[in-house]
């Protein structure tokens, strides 16, 4: 049976949306495994207690993609004998070091340290990117800035704040969001997540509920809307990673898949699907249903 552009993006969205068995089982079973071997390397009586860990990034927002790549949790760690000041206030490497070596000699996983976090990986496949901090005061956290020293962040906040956009607009936004990461993903990865996400609740206040109109907005009006801060109030503008030239290539990127998806949009109105879904497979990538 051959598909509408509509049948089309409704099965994308499916094949890219994480599983019941994924959402309900499979995330929580990673994330509660750092629990445990944090709580086992870090008890109470620990210079360093582990306190919780908290599910954070796509996958706590409902915006991960599949096949899913990395999980983050955000592991916080009790400040209440001073060791932040003490050892720590100014080398959050050996923060970090110090965290990876609750692996050391696991069977189960290989870890990798990335500045700001530990990467774990799993033998049966994806990983886990365990990023620890310091509670300071209410849900702001100290974070290991990569190069030794450190940053304030409030993750929490910043998805309350995205939890409340997509509320707003009547979970619409979530959809768009996939759609968005699944054309990053297949066209070098210009956008970090949380920037793509934070620019995506800024944008609209309305969406309608064809995901095709709404995507073709998202591609038309981002590029002049790249410049937003982190809505939990911390680190400031989210695009000042891009360097010039990164900028102006993504900005690129997007105005060429709004012209696409323009032109696709404009093929499926006058009912030429093969048209319309051969646009939107090379936005997509090639796992969109021809």
């Amino acid at each position: 049976m051959t598909l509408t552009t509509e049948q089309a993006f409704a099965q994308f969205l499916v094949d890219i949306t994480m599983t019941e068995y994924q959402r309900t089982a499979f995330i929580p079973s990673r994330k509660q495994s750092v629990d445990r071997d944090l709580a086992a390397a870090f008890p109470p009586t620990s210079d360093l207690p582990f306190v919780k860990g908290i599910l954070m990034g796509s996958a706590s927002k409902n915006t991960i993609v599949r096949p899913l790549d990395d999980i983050d949790v955000l592991c916080v760690f009790s400040n209440r004998h001073g060791v932040w000041q003490d050892k720590y206030r100014d080398d959050s490497q050996a923060f970090i070091y110090r965290i990876r070596q609750a692996y050391s000699g696991s069977k189960i996983q290989q870890v990798g340290t990335r500045g700001q976090a530990i990467r774990v990986f799993y033998q049966t496949g994806g990983h886990v990117d365990v990023a620890p901090v310091f509670l300071r005061d209410g849900d702001v956290y100290h974070l290991p800035d990569g190069t030794g020293g450190w940053i304030l962040t409030s993750p929490t906040m910043a998805n309350a704040w995205y939890g409340k956009r997509n509320e707003i607009l009547k979970d619409r936004l979530s959809p768009v969001v996939r759609l968005a990461k699944a054309w990053n993903r297949s066209h070098s990865k210009r956008f970090r997540s949380f920037h793509l996400e934070t620019v995506a609740g800024s944008l609209f206040t309305s969406l309608g509920p064809n995901c095709r109109e709404n995507l073709q907005k998202y591609f038309e009006w981002a590029p002049n809307h790249l410049r937003i801060n982190d809505p939990g109030g911390q680190s400031g503008d989210l695009s000042s990673y891009l360097t010039p030239t990164s900028r102006e290539n993504l900005i690129s990127a997007l105005n060429s898949a709004a012209q696409r998806a323009s032109r696709a949009i404009e093929a499926e109105a006058i009912g030429d699907h093969i048209e319309a879904k051969r646009l939107w497979r090379v936005i997509l990538g090639s796992s969109f249903p021809s």
